[in-house]
């Protein structure tokens, strides 16, 4: 069985989420090919190769996949796809735009955000919010994954470089084009991958109110994360939202503060190998997952927190 892994990438670096994507590939199939489609993206390449276990890395250099529009990146999936027993990609923005295009034009069922690979056909996925785990089993030719990546180690660098091999590229599919891109910039650690995280909920009561999480983040060299109520309110932004319509993270230190514990807000951190609580209500359901749990006003606490931290 040979397995297909999507790159994910911003044509010079490989991200992260790629490594965790070939951790679960692994145990699918005994070769492992990764597709790096985009322009001038020749370092992504060489970075690819050299990841443990990759028997083959195929090169797609176009200046139509340059943006790395779904339309485009599925489109070259697909014309190679018949050599493959499994299709994946992160669980993130980047493969659930692009995986649900090649499901469906090979006409196969999508299996989303596995946690756990029983065996090649057989996989666990999270389902009611996280609250029950399916054993789900597929009879497809061809199975289309995405990876919840935080349930994967990532794949660790190898002694030697495996192959890089251009392939023929695809043609631009013609129905979207690439406008502008926002990116926000932090001297933060990325929300996903971050070793400690600090999460504010509505429970802090403003946007002024917020700040403390900012402070603490700072203090703990942390990434800051938000409710989806934070971020329905104007308190935070968007790439801050923690959660089942958010970012699902898995820090070894998770710090929430003013969250009651909303089911989709659970969903996204129970992964944390440590969950602290600050929370005024005792009854908050939060506290049924936290690790340690702190009743009291966080405008109280944190402060005195921050003085202890120096």
């Amino acid at each position: 069985m040979t397995v297909l892994v999507i790159a994910e990438h911003d044509n010079a670096t490989l991200k992260a989420s790629t490594l965790n994507t070939v951790s679960a590939a692994f145990q699918c199939g005994d070769g492992i090919h990764i597709l790096v489609a985009g322009h001038e993206c020749g370092a992504v390449a060489e970075a690819a190769a050299q990841v443990a276990g990759v028997s083959k890395v195929l090169l797609a250099d176009a200046p139509h996949l340059a943006d790395g529009l779904a339309e485009n990146v599925a489109e070259q999936a697909l014309a190679i796809a018949g050599d493959y027993t499994h299709i994946m990609a992160p669980a993130n923005a980047f493969g659930k735009n692009v995986l649900p295009r090649v499901a469906a034009r090979l006409d196969v069922q999508q299996i989303s955000e596995i946690t756990a690979v029983i065996s090649p056909d057989t996989f666990e996925r999270p389902i009611y919010a996280g609250n029950a785990i399916a054993t789900v089993q597929s009879s497809d030719p061809v199975k289309v994954i995405t990876v919840r990546i935080t349930n994967f180690a990532p794949a660790e660098p190898g002694f030697a470089a495996s192959p890089i091999e251009g392939v023929a590229v695809a043609s631009d599919a013609g129905n979207s084009r690439f406008v502008s891109r926002d990116l926000s910039k932090s001297e933060r650690p990325e929300l996903s991958g971050a070793r400690v995280v600090v999460a504010g909920g509505r429970g802090l009561g403003s946007a002024e109110e917020f700040k403390i999480v900012e402070q603490l983040a700072d203090k703990l060299g942390a990434a800051v994360g938000a409710t989806r109520a934070v971020v329905d309110a104007g308190y935070a932004p968007n790439d801050w939202q923690i959660g089942q319509t958010g970012k699902i993270i898995a820090p070894d230190l998770y710090i929430g503060l003013g969250i009651s514990g909303a089911i989709q807000h659970i969903a996204g951190i129970k992964d944390a190998k440590t969950i602290v609580a600050i929370n005024s209500d005792p009854d908050a359901p939060i506290f049924l997952v936290a690790d340690y749990g702190i009743v009291g006003d966080a405008h109280e606490l944190v402060p005195q927190l921050i003085a202890e931290l120096g």
